[in-house]
């Protein structure tokens, strides 16, 4: 135990657990609704358009900048849910298309000349950078994701389950689905430092996933979803340091576990 005190002496270990705290709960809640949507292949098209986002910052001047990342994410985020509520039979391949044009516009700006190598940490993140600043960051965002959660929770789940349904009872379907969003793209933008563009769309499904295989009701959906992502984050960090081995990939492999775990308890049960 006393080990493990002694990891929060160094202030980055702090910075870290902290956003460990704010990030996997958000991953958590999320996570359900992405689920539930069968938007997986959505935001993983968000977070692979991270890189665009960096060299969109690039060519204006503004370097390896955070607003350009969220402002772009913004922007590819309500374009992929326009192009998934025109109904197209061919909707995955259509995104498909967008992710890949827009990842290999990024890797070209940001690898002419050699370059690419200072950006390649966006990757696989690195959660142990974080400064109190980007923590601030962080826990507006949390804030606001819970507010919105409150408030659109029942109508996201209505739109969900039944989207005519839905439109009877005259929800703007619409706006909530581009609010829910752009919501997304905020929390995936944000943590990409921290979490990798590689890992990001994991940590947003296997807490989820996970929780679906045993969760009987919607309460407990969110609440173990909730449970297993701050479980594997927390875990993660301290082994991680012990370890020597990145931060992200070792949340992942733990979140991993889980959902085989879960899964084998689930069809067993």
């Amino acid at each position: 135990m006393s080990s493990v005190l002694s990891l929060f002496q160094y202030d980055f270990m702090k910075n870290a657990f902290i956003a460990i705290l704010i990030i996997s709960p958000l991953f958590g809640v999320l996570g359900t609704m992405i689920v539930s949507s069968k938007m997986a292949f959505f935001s993983d098209a968000l977070g692979h358009s991270a890189l665009t986002g960096v060299a969109a910052g690039v060519i204006c001047g503004l370097g390896e900048s955070s607003l350009s990342m969220v402002l772009f994410g913004i922007a590819f985020a309500l374009l992929l849910n326009w192009i998934r509520s025109r109904n197209i039979s061919s909707t995955d391949t259509i995104i498909s298309v967008f992710s890949s044009c827009c990842i290999a516009v990024g890797l070209a700006i940001l690898s002419r000349g050699g370059n690419f190598s200072k950006y390649s940490s966006l990757l696989l993140g690195d959660v142990l950078s974080i400064t109190q600043r980007e923590i601030l960051y962080l826990l507006l965002i949390f804030i606001a994701t819970i507010m919105f959660w409150n408030v659109c929770y029942n109508r996201l789940q209505a739109i969900s389950l039944n989207r005519t349904l839905a439109k009877s009872r005259r929800f703007r379907i619409r706006l909530i689905e581009n609010l829910f969003s752009v919501f997304i793209a905020l929390v995936v933008m944000l943590s990409i430092r921290w979490i990798g563009i590689l890992l990001i769309n994991a940590l947003l499904i296997l807490p989820a996933a996970s929780s679906k295989n045993i969760a009987e009701n919607v309460r407990e959906y969110h609440l173990f979803s909730i449970i297993f992502s701050m479980f594997s984050g927390i875990l993660g960090l301290f082994l991680s340091y012990y370890t020597d081995v990145a931060t992200g990939p070792m949340i992942v492999i733990l979140a991993s576990v889980i959902f085989y775990a879960t899964w084998f308890y689930g069809r067993n049960r």
